[in-house]
């Protein structure tokens, strides 16, 4: 079995990432920064080690109704061990939990050089990736926060800036505020950091598996009983 790989070599016992010594980078570096290297092939600079943090931190935890959050506890729950709980929480991760942020960077992507209402009208059918929420009706103040925090680092925003006027469009064709979401905006940030679309959901797991954690940990350290539904949570059909 043969791989190869430019990410790392080990030769006489001194291992490198992408040409930097592991012993280097535990000196000089934080998580961000070596995250952004092993996932662009370089060290960031400030402002892009900046919103990658940004990013990570607007995905960590977002409440116990999440199937990322919730599953992981009930397998742990189960009597199994912290790591086996962690995977079935990532496993939960799918295009309707967690991969939203990959289908939109590659919608903006494939379509930033388009007008914005030729975009929605093209896609009038469809749901676009990226806007609405359940509860932030009229705005997700996660999605204000990466904006706003990439417009203070110095980015171009010209993805948030068709992301907002796509916003715009929906709102006129549908009748009701769509607004773009976090999931959109981790996309927008993705993409102002010239990071491939096919990253997103590995870029939440690597935010998400921390929330994971914390909650794993507590529903050990609360030494619950397995979940079962109550027979009320059932219907059951002919």
């Amino acid at each position: 079995m043969r791989f190869r790989t430019k990410i790392s070599k080990t030769e006489n016992g001194k291992h490198e990432i992408y040409g930097h010594d592991i012993v280097d980078l535990i000196k000089k570096h934080s998580f961000e920064e070596v995250v952004f290297l092993l996932l662009k092939g370089a060290l960031p600079n400030e402002k892009e080690k900046g919103l990658l943090g940004s990013m990570l931190v607007s995905s960590v935890e977002n409440g116990i109704e999440a199937p990322s959050l919730y599953v992981p506890r009930v397998v742990a729950a189960s009597g199994n061990a912290a790591h086996v709980a962690l995977a079935s929480g990532m496993l939960s991760i799918g295009e309707r939990h967690g991969g939203a942020a990959e289908k939109a960077a590659k919608f903006f992507a494939d379509h930033i050089a388009e007008a914005p209402e030729a975009v929605v009208e093209d896609h009038k059918n469809e749901i676009i990736p990226g806007f609405g929420h359940k509860i932030y009706k009229d705005g997700d103040p996660r999605a204000k926060a990466l904006f706003e925090k990439a417009k203070e680092l110095g980015f171009s925003c010209k993805f948030f800036d068709f992301a907002y006027e796509i916003e715009k469009e929906l709102e006129k064709k549908k009748g009701k505020k769509l607004p773009l979401n976090v999931d959109g905006a981790l996309a927008c940030c993705m993409l102002e950091l010239g990071l491939d679309p096919r990253l997103g959901k590995s870029l939440f797991l690597i935010s998400r598996i921390v929330g994971m954690a914390a909650h794993v940990l507590e529903e050990m350290e609360q030494d619950n009983s397995y979940y079962r539904l109550e027979q009320e949570d059932i219907r059951h059909e002919n």
